[in-house]
């Protein structure tokens, strides 16, 4: 029989057969089948990260509207950014001709692209197709306060490694970071008996609030053991250190579900536009 105190729990996370049902019973077996932060929000309705509770919904609205005027408009006053290892037109042009920013889009050497985003309206889209851009796959943009992602956990060894993250998204990629990364970098790495397992970068812009989450990979056999948490953890825990509010990132498919348990939200969708091969 249990101890004064003491709750039995049955397989499925309910209070074993033959104990009183209440309310603390409950909370005390779902405790044994979650994560502290998925325990808090089942109890409060909020997350806890880091002793950090965050008790306001995110407002989406406002933030975009911080996200376009920073990593946007500011990042590229005239709309298009160029950079060495990657171009793009990161804002709509305002009497909506797009037909200038594509031509000069054509005369940029290496990858440019039209960088898309959904609520720029729809109109848009179908003026860079009638331009004679593709699009790629979408991806959808996600935020999160960087306070509230807890800190790595002690059982995963995760490093600051530029070479080490290079080697193994060329491995798993599948191509050359010819141009390496870009400038104000961190990358980080995740690591089993001395060998890179998973890896990202955090890329950190001046006069921003933002850090943004961008090339996380995992080799597909230590694929859903938490490396790739364990990474997103470390990045934020640099963007912490050096004062950023939100992370982002353009998340894929793949990722997307692991951000949103760590608390990421929905913030819109981008998609790339790019000039067709044959016609460059």
């Amino acid at each position: 029989m249990p101890q004064v105190g003491q709750t039995w729990c049955g397989r499925f996370g309910w209070p074993h057969v033959g104990q009183t049902l209440t309310f603390g019973a409950l909370i005390a077996c779902v405790a044994r089948r979650l994560s502290r932060r998925d325990l808090e929000v089942f109890r409060f309705g909020t997350a806890i990260a880091a002793g950090h509770y965050s008790l306001a919904p995110v407002e989406t609205d406002e933030i975009r509207a911080r996200f376009d005027d920073q990593m946007r408009r500011l990042a590229a006053p005239d709309g298009l950014f160029v950079s060495k290892s990657w171009s793009a037109v990161l804002w709509r042009p305002d009497d909506g001709d797009v037909e200038p920013l594509v031509a000069r889009m054509r005369e940029i050497p290496g990858h440019v692209e039209w960088k898309y985003y959904s609520h720029d309206g729809p109109e848009l889209r179908e003026r860079l197709v009638a331009a004679g851009l593709e699009p790629e796959d979408e991806e959808t943009v996600v935020v999160a306060e960087a306070a509230s992602i807890a800190p790595p956990p002690a059982e995963i060894e995760v490093r600051l490694a530029t070479d080490e993250f290079i080697e193994l998204a060329d491995r798993v990629f599948g191509r050359r970071h010819g141009a390496g990364l870009p400038d104000r970098t961190a990358a980080v790495v995740a690591v089993v008996d001395g060998q890179p397992v998973s890896g990202g970068r955090v890329d950190f812009e001046e006069g921003v609030e933002f850090a943004g989450l961008f090339g996380g990979v995992t080799l597909p056999e230590f694929r859903g053991r938490g490396f790739y948490r364990a990474v997103v953890a470390k990045r934020a825990e640099l963007a912490r250190e050096r004062g950023y509010r939100w992370l982002y990132s353009d998340a894929l498919p793949t990722s997307r579900p692991i951000l949103e348990r760590l608390g990421f939200v929905r913030l819109t969708t981008t998609t790339p536009f790019v000039i067709p091969s044959s016609t460059r």
